[in-house]
């Protein structure tokens, strides 16, 4: 199979579809390997590093997309990239479908075969294509917030750790899932007075075993929430239902009981942002504010620290590429549950239920298309 990774185009973006390593390993199974010119240099790696590894350069996305039977990319395909894809070509890449209308239309159109990374499953229930950027993103959550916390950037000038008789930063965070648990342990870390709210009991009693005496946990409610809102300094959404639209979980109105200048991070904006007054913004133009409340809805986080968020999402595709070269699409996805849980588009049929769900249009049942 000729697989190709293109540079990508998304503003801020610097991280790379495919590693050296993953090249490397492709062309051992007896793949072509096309890197798009320049494609790893935001994640450090040059083109001689993918040629060592057996790659062939191509000098534009348009003959990448053009020669390749399998696209390996990060972010979802922009606009003019959609155009390039075409009938029987293999996407596998991050999408986020459900807040993007224009983007699955388009994906629709070009009879191209799409999986996403966010909705491929593993045997514990998890989504381990979405974990490693889960991590970095929660990590990042509370060192971009404390940032925008700096009364420079319109915050409430509050340092996260307080000192020797200061009090330090109050921070709640909603969701106790990959992201909320690694930005709770990082703010935690970082001095903060944190507490963690989710709705699944047996998660709450794991991170109080785990994390007890770190950080604080609650069962999150209309209730509990209301209380939390007006002594929060920041707020870090990080809620996520597969494949869905993310609930909108504090709505402007309550804007009004916060504190002016304190700091919603909204790690769930790629998939439309838990909160009412989030909106996608870039790593160049990263906060706004709202009401007297600062924004931080960066919608590819994870992007701001390319080489680390690179090797990790590498390590996490490498076997679903390898599984997808090796075999075809449809029959590594008819041997594999979780990959084919990854299928989102095919031949002009969308193939996830929750993005039907949240746009409105008809999907059919992928077991359908590989039995």
């Amino acid at each position: 199979m000729k697989i190709g990774c293109p540079k990508e185009i998304k503003p801020q973006e610097f991280r790379v579809g495919m590693t050296p390593n993953a090249a490397m390993e492709a062309v051992a199974h007896g793949h072509q390997v096309m890197i798009e010119t320049g494609a790893g240099v935001g994640a450090g790696f040059a083109d001689a590093d993918y040629v060592a590894a057996g790659a062939v350069i191509i000098g534009t996305a348009a003959e990448v997309f053009a020669q390749a039977d399998m696209i390996v990319k990060v972010k979802e395909p922009q606009a003019g990239e959609r155009k390039m894809l075409r009938p029987g070509q293999v996407l596998f890449t991050y999408l986020h479908l459900a807040p993007d209308p224009e983007q699955t239309r388009d994906l629709l159109a070009s009879g191209c075969t799409a999986i996403a990374y966010e909705t491929v499953t593993d045997r514990a229930g998890g989504l381990p294509l979405l974990a490693p950027m889960s991590e970095v993103a929660g990590r990042l959550a509370p060192q971009v917030g404390a940032w925008t916390l700096q009364k420079a950037n319109g915050g409430r000038g509050v340092l996260m750790g307080g000192v020797p008789g200061v009090g330090p930063a109050k921070v709640l965070v909603i969701g106790g899932g990959v992201v909320g648990t690694h930005a709770a342990k990082i703010a935690a870390g970082m001095g903060a007075d944190v507490t963690v709210l989710d709705r699944s009991l047996p998660r709450l009693r794991y991170l109080d075993d785990v994390f007890g005496g770190q950080f604080k946990t609650g069962y999150s409610s209309a209730g509990l929430l209301a209380e939390l809102l007006p002594q929060a300094d920041m707020v870090v959404g990080a809620v996520l239902i597969p494949g869905a639209a993310a609930p909108k979980l504090i709505t402007r109105a309550q804007l009004g009981v916060m504190k002016p200048g304190a700091v919603l991070v909204d790690v769930a904006i790629d998939q439309g942002g838990c909160f009412e007054t989030s909106r996608a913004t870039t790593h160049q133009d990263p906060i706004y504010e709202v009401d007297g409340i600062m924004h931080y809805c960066v919608a590819n986080m994870p992007g701001a620290v390319a080489r680390t968020s690179t090797l990790a999402l590498g390590n996490a595709t490498m076997p679903f590429m390898l599984a997808l070269a090796d075999k075809g699409w449809k029959r590594a996805c008819a041997g594999d549950a979780h990959l084919l849980a990854g299928l989102n588009v095919h031949a002009g049929q969308l193939t996830y239920a929750a993005v039907g769900e949240a746009l409105g249009m008809a999907t059919v049942d992928p077991r359908s298309l590989v039995a």
